[in-house]
């Protein structure tokens, strides 16, 4: 998926919202729904905003020697999407483990990686891996992990309706793939 550039017509947006709430029934000339529509267009802009960065801009060369090569690993990093299928909610946590080849990633970067890829329509199983390959791409890393634990809105609020289910996926590259004893350190260290 490529990140784009141009903003989203704001003004389309919310003409377009005002039709959905018109199509549902509702009034938007009513005192609450006013604003809505011009509300609801921010709000996605907002919520949307990965599409508009890129993984180069994220980093912003915030990448630095490193003499070791232990595992770097930064976890409960909150992430909040929208699921490309209903354009529901999903939020939860991210653990990322890297065993750097001399390069480390500020660590701020590591949560603005997530919070790119998260901040677009998604499923979580691609989400894990786009990140797990962002951070590979950028620190030339020898292995990788990604775990991420979330609760779909889509799963709570309508079809089946499990108020307690929360998805767990992960992307697991290089030696953390290769070696199980590296695999389990990473997964012993995030739990």
């Amino acid at each position: 998926m490529t990140a784009k550039t141009k903003e989203p017509n704001m003004k389309r947006l919310a003409a377009l919202v005002k039709d959905i709430l018109v199509e549902l029934g509702e009034d938007p000339e009513r005192e609450g729904l006013k604003k809505t529509p011009e509300r609801v267009a921010k709000a996605m802009t907002y919520l949307t905003r990965g599409y508009r960065q890129n993984l180069k801009a994220v980093v912003n060369n915030a990448k630095f020697s490193s003499g070791t090569n232990h595992m770097v690993i930064l976890k409960d990093i909150e992430l909040y999407s929208l699921c490309e299928h209903h354009m529901l909610p999903f939020y939860g946590k991210c653990a990322i483990g890297y065993i750097s080849k001399g390069k480390v990633l500020g660590v701020s970067k590591l949560a603005r990686i997530v919070d790119m890829f998260a901040r677009r329509l998604q499923i979580q199983e691609r989400m894990t891996e786009e990140i797990a390959n962002a951070i590979m791409a950028e620190t030339g890393a020898e292995g990788v992990g990604v775990v991420i634990t979330a609760k779909h809105l889509c799963m709570m609020m309508r079809g089946v309706e499990k108020q307690n289910s929360e998805m767990t996926t992960s992307a697991i590259l290089g030696s953390f793939r290769s070696d199980e004893k590296v695999r389990q350190e990473f997964l012993s260290l995030i739990k």
